[in-house]
């Protein structure tokens, strides 16, 4: 008998607590708020309060003994209060230049106001997307195009200061805003462009290879010109050093100083490919001197006297 009773206590208790449980949050006794959400509560249509912190809650204890007819004439609304993320593809803007384009923009919202996010605009969601796209056309077009590809920071802040009033008003917080992507819809267009970078590419790299050419040039002529000036002030300092050298011989030793002086004059005189007329010691010679340039290239004539 008593294993009976724990078994249909036991039995009753899983049963009738979990029952008991959902009849009392259908009768609006008690409601559980998770994280990153709002309930809204209304009744007879018109809007009596807002639970939006995390835990256990008891809505005639916040509302009064009003919330016990909210099941009946009223209704509680869930509302997710975490952050959202979208991205807008392909939004397409025209250039100063007229050049059609892409934008692709990323954008994170939140709801702030449960109440005016329910009531105030009947589809927020779509009706942000719209604006965020509008914005982002009203702002980005008839810009040039180096602007639209450089700028896209500014832009972004831009388009953000333009939707921010109207998201609030409608229960949101706008968070960051950036325009990620800026694309070419023409292909042929883009052929074109990359076309033109690639020319522009071999130009500025034949500019680089002959700008890199004329400075080797210029170091070696500037080099050139340093070593002739060297060389020129070496061969400058020459008979200096050669006369100093044999000023100092002169002063040590007279014999050696003319020995050098006999040995430089044969060796210029060998040099200079003259001819030479050799007379013997104490002979009585006429000699015809200078015979030897002629064309013929005769020996001088040599007449002895007796």
């Amino acid at each position: 008998m008593d294993i009976f009773l724990m078994f249909l206590s036991v039995f009753g208790g899983l049963i009738c607590v979990p029952i008991l449980l959902s009849l009392a949050r259908g009768f609006g006794l008690y409601t559980v708020v998770n994280e990153s959400e709002a309930q809204v509560f209304t009744l007879f249509g018109k809007v009596i309060g807002t639970l939006d912190e995390a835990g256990l809650h008891f809505p005639v204890g916040t509302f009064g003994p009003r919330a016990m007819l909210i099941p009946f004439f009223g209704k509680r609304h869930t509302v997710s209060t975490a952050m959202r993320q979208h991205y807008l593809r392909n939004q397409m803007v025209n250039s100063e230049e007229g050049t059609p384009m892409g934008v692709g923009i990323w954008y994170e919202m939140k709801v702030v106001n449960p109440v005016d996010y329910l009531y105030v605009n009947a589809n927020p969601d779509g009706s942000l997307e719209a604006n965020v796209a509008s914005s982002t056309i009203s702002t980005l077009s008839n810009l040039e195009m180096e602007t639209m590809l450089e700028n896209r920071h500014s832009l972004s802040r831009s388009v953000r200061q333009t939707v921010s009033p109207l998201s609030e008003k409608w229960g949101y917080q706008l968070g960051s805003v950036y325009i990620r992507k800026v694309g070419f819809t023409d292909a042929s267009m883009v052929s074109n462009i990359t076309e033109k970078v690639v020319k522009r590419l071999v130009q500025v790299t034949s500019a680089m290879k002959q700008d890199g050419d004329n400075r080797v040039g210029l170091i070696q002529s500037e080099t050139a010109y340093k070593v002739s000036q060297k060389m020129a002030e070496a061969s400058s300092k020459r008979p200096e050093i050669v006369g100093d050298t044999l000023n100092a011989i002169a002063k040590q030793d007279p014999e050696i100083m003319r020995t050098v002086i006999d040995v430089m004059e044969t060796d210029q005189l060998l040099e200079s490919g003259a001819g030479v007329d050799v007379m013997p010691d104490n002979a009585s010679f006429i000699v015809q001197l200078g015979e030897g340039k002629s064309s013929d290239s005769t020996p001088p004539v040599l007449s002895v006297r007796h």
